[in-house]
C-alpha cells in the first residue's frame, strides 16, 4: 500500500510518501514541503491572516499533485495546532475544501503526543525501555511517556515555539532580560502543573526530543550537519543549550538565521523555542536527550502498518457479511476490508500476491473518494482517510 501523508503545520505542509508493507519498516518514497508560515500570520486573537491561507492553499493544491504522481493509494490529510486552535478555523478548513476538494482534519494534542511516541518507539525499539519523549511544535509541545507500544502518558500543553513568540516576547530586538526571565517562568508553571501525572512513572532510560526544533537546537550546539544522515546520533545538551540563549536574545532575525542549525523560516521563533526546551529539560530533570529523526508522521505511518498488519493477520475472522455489510463497528482509523488474505486475488496466485491484493482491498475499503472535479484548482481524483481519533 502506498499512503501519503500530508501535515499541514505552523510553518509548512509536508506531503511524505511511503510503501507500507507487513513486516517492514515504512519505506519512503518521495516527500514535498512548503511553506506556509501560520504562526507569524496568526494574529494575538488567533485569527489566520488571509494571504497564509492562500499559501495553504497552494501548498495543499501542489500536494496533491505530487501525490496523485506518485500514484498512492490514499492520502492522510490533517492539521496540527496552528489550524487547530485558529479562532477562525472552521473558514480556514472550508477555503481549503473548497479550492482543492481536500478535507483537512485535525487530531487533539493528546493523539499528536501519542503517535510521536509510537514513532520514538518504531526508530529506537524496545531496548529504549521507559522512554520519555517531548516535542515542540509550532502552537503546542507533547509530552508522552511509557515502555510499551503505546505510552502510559500522553500530554498536550500550548507552549509551541510560535504561539509563545506572539504572546510573550517583544518584536524588537535585543530581547531584555526580564522578557527572556518572564517567559521561561511561564513556561516552568505550566509544566509543573501539568507533569503530575509523571510523577508515578519509572525513571525513564531514553529521553528523547523530535521536532525541528529539537533538531535545529541540537544542530546549534554541535550536532552532526543533516547531511551526515538519519542515522547519525544526535544530543541535545541542557547545559550548552542555556549558554545560548541569551545569545539567541541578542541577536535579530537575520542574524540568528546565520548561526548553525536555524532556518530563516524559523529563526523568529527560535528564542522561544530554546527557551521552552531549555525549561522542559530542566523542569523534567533531563541533562541530555537524544534527537529522533521520526516524528507525527512517522507515526501516522505506523499506525496505519498496524492497521494494515491487523487486517492481514492469518486467521483473522472476515468482519464482513456475504451481502458485504459491516458486522459491526470497525476501530478508528482501521480498514474494513476482510481480512482473508486470498481476497481479491486470481485463482492459484502465489501468497505475495494475494497479500498484495489483500492489502489493496483494505486500503480501497478505507478510504473516501472525493467527487470528480471537487475543488477549483484539484482533479478530485484524490483518495483521502479523514483522520479519527
Amino acid at each position: 500500500m502506498r499512503l501519503g501523508v500530508l501535515d499541514v503545520g505552523s510553518q509548512s505542509a509536508h506531503l511524505c510518501i511511503a510503501d507500507l508493507a507487513p513486516g517492514c519498516a515504512p519505506e519512503p518514497v518521495t516527500s514535498f514541503k512548503r511553506p506556509v508560515r501560520l504562526a507569524e500570520a496568526t494574529d494575538r486573537h488567533g485569527v489566520v491572516g488571509p494571504e497564509a491561507i492562500k499559501r495553504v492553499v497552494a501548498a495543499v493544491t501542489e500536494a496533491v499533485a505530487v501525490a496523485e504522481a506518485h500514484g498512492i493509494d490514499a492520502m492522510v490529510p490533517f492539521a496540527t495546532s496552528a489550524i487547530r486552535d485558529a479562532a477562525n478555523r472552521p473558514a480556514v478548513l472550508a477555503e481549503v475544501e473548497d479550492a482543492t476538494g481536500v478535507r483537512l482534519t485535525f487530531m487533539t494534542g493528546e493523539e499528536e503526543a501519542r503517535l510521536t511516541y509510537l514513532a520514538a518507539r518504531g526508530w529506537y525499539g524496545w531496548s529504549a525501555g521507559e522512554m520519555l519523549l517531548l516535542d515542540i511544535g509550532g502552537g503546542s509541545m507533547e509530552i508522552a511517556c511509557g515502555s510499551r507500544a503505546e505510552p502510559a502518558v500522553a500530554l498536550s500543553v500550548p507552549l509551541g515555539a510560535g504561539r509563545l513568540t506572539r504572546h510573550h516576547l517583544p518584536d524588537i530586538t535585543p530581547v531584555r532580560k526580564r522578557d527572556v526571565k518572564a517567559l521561561r517562568q511561564f513556561v516552568r508553571t505550566v509544566i509543573s502543573e501539568t507533569v503530575e501525572e509523571l510523577r508515578d512513572r519509572p525513571e525513564p532510560l531514553t529521553r528523547v526530543g523530535t521536532s525541528r526544533t529539537f533538531a535545529q537546537l541540537a544542530r546549534l550546539t554541535g550536532a552532526p550537519k543533516a547531511k551526515a544522515g538519519p542515522y547519525a546520533e544526535r544530543f541535545l545538551d541542557r547545559e550548552r543549550l542555556r549558554a545560548w540563549v541569551p545569545r539567541l536574545a541578542a541577536r535579530s532575525d537575520a542574524e540568528r538565521a546565520r548561526l548553525r542549525g536555524i532556518s530563516v523560516a524559523r529563526a523568529h521563533q527560535a528564542l522561544a523555542g530554546a527557551v521552552v526546551a531549555e525549561t522542559a529539560m530542566e523542569v523534567l530533570g533531563i541533562e541530555r536527550l537524544r534527537v529522533c529523526p521520526w516524528a507525527l508522521r512517522e507515526g501516522v505511518l505506523l499506525d496505519r502498518l498496524r492497521a494494515l498488519e491487523a487486517d492481514l493477520a492469518p486467521g483473522r475472522v472476515d468482519r464482513r457479511d456475504r451481502s458485504g455489510a459491516e458486522r459491526g463497528g470497525a476501530d478508528p482509523g482501521v480498514t474494513t476490508a476482510s481480512a482473508n488474505v486470498s481476497a481479491g486475488a486470481p485463482a492459484g496466485a502465489s501468497a505475495g500476491a494475494a497479500a498484495s491484493a489483500a492489502a489493496n482491498a483494505a486500503a480501497s475499503a478505507s478510504v473516501r473518494a472525493l467527487p470528480a472535479g471537487r475543488g477549483r484548482h484539484g482533479p478530485g481524483r484524490l483518495h483521502t482517510v479523514p483522520w479519527t481519533s
